[in-house]
């Protein structure tokens, strides 16, 4: 695969842990807001620019966008963000409850996204998409990076571990207890190392970052039109900003499910149609159910938990065969009449590391909250080998990678940013 040094904007050492923010797509527009409100110097306030406008304002207007431009600006001109102009690589370590992973910030070429070798397993939404296409036009940046997996190289994991003995660029703990450190890679010799091991990765996986990379893309082909014939393919919009990390070294949390009703069941009703459909179901127990192996469920409804189990045959393709794809099709789809979960509005999703505390109190009286077993990498590979889609939900990755570290600037239309121009000769990557 094809994966470049990359040319920044990245904050001051002393002002990445205030900067660095969770992931955009992590809150919703008011805990967003919350956020912002809090933390007026996070990078959340550019990522979800609408927080800083009144709840009822129009978030995907035109002065919403604008204002995420003006904020980067504004981060530019008092130098809370600097510009790296020399291509490199990143290591970027994350460490949680003693759990250590070190990825790669490189610049991955959009047409291996194109061509499969990049591979992905989830479907995007349109308006999901379009509000990122219009940061990135708006901005003329991407603004974080997307997570990838690849499969576990002893040789690139020896180049990491040398990398890894110089001194830091940045390390701070932030407010979740995950310990970020970064170490810049610049050196020549290094630098064409670490290109060369890529160039025998056969492929990458996105584990997160769907949208992101989806409007990267919409935006390098408008841009590649837009360019005629004086495209040639080595412009920075050719490239997605991604973080790539040994499969082996990530940790894939559940993703659970709750629906607001239980479809007009009483709890008897509920317990026989969900038998009928091949589940058994466990007597009543106070405590909760966290699944320890694949083909087991937790479910709490009308004031108790339930263990369910499937032990009927599973479909023969890779993405059929999952939890999520089971608890679908015998649960949330003939008992619950969850037809498609990306739209029914009783549905909810909860991230695993909420515990079950969260989805008790998502459920209540009226509700029913089902406990997964998480998908595996090796589950999540296999799907995307096989060019098939999981459900939406199926992953949840922790720790998250924070945003405003690394920022790529993919078009030189006139900007603000202008104020911080590139030496002569520089390229962007």
């Amino acid at each position: 695969m094809h994966a470049e040094p990359i040319t920044c904007y990245r904050p001051r050492p002393e002002a990445a842990a205030e900067l660095a923010s969770l992931p955009y797509d992590v809150y919703d527009r008011a805990s967003a807001a919350a956020f912002v409100a809090a933390h007026p110097r996070s990078f959340l306030a550019i990522d979800r620019p609408e927080a800083s406008f009144p709840p009822d304002h129009d978030p995907y207007a035109d002065d919403v966008y604008q204002r995420a431009h003006d904020l980067l600006a504004e981060r530019v001109s008092d130098g809370t963000l600097l510009r790296d102009g020399t291509p490199c690589y990143y290591l970027y370590r994350l460490v949680k409850e003693g759990r250590e992973q070190t990825g790669i910030v490189a610049a991955c070429a959009i047409d291996d996204y194109a061509n499969g070798i990049v591979r992905r397993h989830e479907l995007t939404r349109p308006v999901k998409e379009d509000d990122r296409v219009r940061h990135i036009e708006a901005t003329g940046c991407q603004t974080g990076p997307i997570y990838l997996a690849y499969r576990d190289n002893p040789v690139m994991e020896a180049l990491v571990e040398a990398a890894k003995l110089s001194d830091p660029l940045y390390d701070f703990t932030d407010e979740q207890g995950v310990r970020h450190t970064i170490w810049r890679v610049a050196r020549p010799a290094a630098v064409e190392s670490f290109r060369a091991m890529f160039a025998y990765v056969p492929c990458a996986y996105i584990v997160d970052g769907h949208h992101r990379a989806a409007a990267a893309a919409r935006v390098c082909r408008r841009m590649r039109t837009e360019g005629g014939d004086g495209h040639t393919g080595d412009e920075a919009y050719n490239y997605l900003l991604c973080a790539l990390f040994p499969a082996g070294q990530l940790t894939v949390e559940p993703y659970d499910r709750v629906v607001a009703d239980c479809a007009g069941l009483d709890e008897e009703g509920l317990v026989a149609s969900l038998e009928a459909c091949g589940m058994l179901v466990s007597a009543r127990r106070p405590e909760p159910v966290l699944p320890s192996e694949r083909g087991r469920f937790g479910m709490y409804a009308f004031g108790a938990w339930r263990e369910l189990s499937y032990v009927g045959p599973r479909p023969d393709d890779p993405a059929g065969a999952l939890d999520v794809s089971i608890l679908q099709e015998r649960v949330l789809g003939p008992v619950l009449k969850v037809a498609d979960p990306r739209e029914d509005p009783r549905v909810s999703f909860v991230g695993g590391v909420e515990g079950p505390e969260e989805l008790v109190r998502r459920a209540g009286d009226k509700g029913v909250a089902f406990s997964l077993h998480p998908t595996s990498m090796a589950e999540l590979m296999a799907v995307s080998d096989a060019g098939l889609l999981m459900p939406p939900k199926s992953t949840w990755l922790e720790p998250k990678l924070r945003s405003g570290l690394f920022i790529r600037r993919v078009s030189h239309r006139h900007s603000l940013l202008d104020g911080c121009r590139r030496r002569a000769g520089e390229k962007d990557q």
